[in-house]
């Protein structure tokens, strides 16, 4: 992907947002808002889909506003549905890798422990992992997962959807600076901290961060 004209500010600025279940009106807004408010980055934190259906023009609307977008899969799509939707618009499948912007390591895994893309605890730290390994020595991380952390209030929040174990421990041995997750609909625009990380649930509506 080419880059965009960084703006004067050291800052990354980035519209993060989840569960957009193949809303293609929630798509346009999210679009909107990230070309009004000038973001570096959009990062899509899964469920970009409902079951594997409704993929179209859910990418399309930021690709047609020339913005830079990193997703993962929820437990709503697979992988490669993920990796299709981010071949046919240019974008950046982060399940397993990572990216670096502005001295800035972003690494992700996406999936969950229930639904259509179902992972165990281990295959989920062990992606999360992977995509660490390449970006460990930069002072700022960002992790981007679909799924909360166990031992959250976010857990609480729902008896349908347990935390994963899998990213509280990937947050306890990387110490990211921000976790970003969606996956409880319940829990939108919490935020709160595990040690010195910051963990927000994005939600659907985005969020505008600044790191």
């Amino acid at each position: 992907m080419e880059e965009k004209k960084e703006h004067k500010s050291d800052k990354l600025k980035i519209l993060a947002a989840g569960d957009i279940h193949g809303d293609i009106g929630l798509a346009e807004k999210l679009a909107e808002k990230a070309q009004k408010e000038k973001v570096d980055l959009v990062v899509l934190c899964g469920d970009l889909t409902m079951g594997e259906m409704s993929t179209d023009n859910i990418i399309g609307p930021f690709k047609k506003r020339h913005e830079k977008v990193l997703l993962i899969p929820g437990n709503h799509e697979t992988a490669a549905t993920a990796d299709f939707l981010a071949q046919l618009y240019g974008m950046k499948n982060i399940h397993g890798y990572s990216v670096t912007y502005k001295n800035i390591g972003i690494f992700g895994a996406g999936g969950a422990n229930i639904g259509v893309f179902q992972m165990d605890e281990k295959e989920i730290y062990d992606l999360l992992k992977k995509g660490h390994d390449k970006i460990k020595d930069l002072s700022k991380k960002i992790m981007v997962t679909h799924v909360h952390p166990t031992g959250t209030k976010m857990e609480k929040f729902t008896d349908m959807f347990p935390g994963s174990s899998g990213v509280r421990r990937a947050i306890e041995k990387f110490k990211p600076s921000l976790l970003l997750c969606s996956h409880v609909h319940e829990a939108e625009g919490i935020e709160e901290m595990i040690g010195k990380t910051k963990v927000i649930n994005v939600g659907k509506r985005g969020k505008i961060i600044e790191i």
